[in-house]
């Protein structure tokens, strides 16, 4: 059965539970947050020496180590719990699907898979019938705005009314293009900005930013944004520079925050409808954003911006060399800023 993140942790939380669980896909996050949960919370801590058990992929050839356990009976409890980590290590699944189509009640076997197994082969055929299966896909980019929030608000949810949080949307915005959309590397920088604010104080906002993750207020792709909206070609050079000079800002990563932002004024000049809303939907953006697309389509025309991608691509394809030339990232963050602003 094909279950949801959110359906599954319900259930685990109701204390009903399925026989076998199989967490796959490419986002290990809620692979991660689900099995740690069983692992903390699905025992007592006397039944846990007893009763529960964690495999890991790098240590074993194939799977009859966790078939075995998974056949015994528990010893201090009514129900063992089996953690099979790392499962997208080993190569052998053979009787897998002879173990799920009989599953011990009394054992909840929990198999985590980083990867899309090969659902053609036997073990895997029936899968989706057998046991409670979620996939745990990536989250798109342009995602990744509404999972900050949506994160904020269930801490919000659980933290109590006097220790509410709020966070600015050009913050969400920082993050996001700071951080990519590695949701476990998102949740551990969450995590310091919540607990890192002095007392008293519960926004967040980009000093907090920079002085807990070190994501700069004045030197991100966000400002650089900025600079192109108002056309400010010293504040532009000053961000690229400070890029050049970083190695955490690859000239590659934020060409391509650059290539998003006039691909999307692009679509936003061709837009019928430009109501905040509908362009808010078109662009896949928070409708806090919408104006500065209005306002860089007035510094930039269609023809203009048809340019501009066009100097964005022969930028980073001089950056990797295709030229069979060497050029220095700051060179080539100059000679871009030039083109796009006059």
């Amino acid at each position: 059965m094909v279950c949801t993140y959110e359906q599954i942790l319900s259930d685990l939380k109701k204390q009903s539970y399925a026989p076998v669980y199989f967490l796959y896909g490419e986002e290990p996050y809620y692979i991660d947050v689900l099995s740690n949960y069983m692992e903390r919370y699905l025992l007592d801590d006397t039944a846990k020496s007893f009763d529960q058990q964690v495999f890991y992929g790098k240590d074993m050839q194939d799977i009859s180590p966790i078939l075995n356990a998974a056949r015994r009976f528990p010893m201090m409890s009514d129900k063992q719990l089996i953690i099979f980590k790392e499962a997208q290590m080993v190569k052998k699944w053979e009787n897998f699907n002879l173990y799920w189509n009989n599953p011990l009640q009394s054992t909840i076997l929990v198999i985590c898979y980083k990867g899309k197994p090969d659902k053609r082969l036997t073990a895997f055929k029936d899968i989706e019938k057998k046991c409670v299966v979620m996939e745990s896909a990536q989250v798109s980019n342009y995602q990744i705005n509404k999972w900050i929030l949506s994160y904020i608000k269930q801490w919000n949810e659980t933290a109590g009314v006097t220790n509410q949080v709020k966070i600015d949307e050009r913050v969400v915005q920082l993050l996001a293009d700071s951080l990519g959309n590695d949701l476990t590397r998102i949740t551990v920088e969450l995590q310091k900005l919540v607990n890192g604010r002095p007392a008293g104080v519960n926004v967040i906002d980009a000093a907090l930013v920079q002085r807990n993750i070190g994501i700069s207020k004045d030197y991100n792709a966000f400002e650089l944004q900025d600079a192109f909206v108002s056309r400010d070609i010293v504040k532009a050079n000053k961000i690229t520079q400070y890029f050049a000079a970083n190695k955490e800002h690859a000239i590659q990563k934020e060409l391509a925050m650059v290539f998003s932002f006039f691909s999307n004024l692009m679509i936003y000049h061709y837009l019928k409808d430009k109501s905040t809303q509908s362009v808010a939907q078109a662009l896949k953006i928070g409708q806090y954003f919408v104006r500065n697309y209005a306002a860089a389509a007035r510094q930039y025309s269609a023809g203009k911006v048809f340019k501009i991608i066009g100097y964005i691509r022969e930028t980073d394809a001089k950056s990797k060399g295709i030229e069979g030339i060497s050029y220095s990232d700051a060179d080539l963050w100059k000679e871009l800023i030039y083109k796009i602003m006059h």
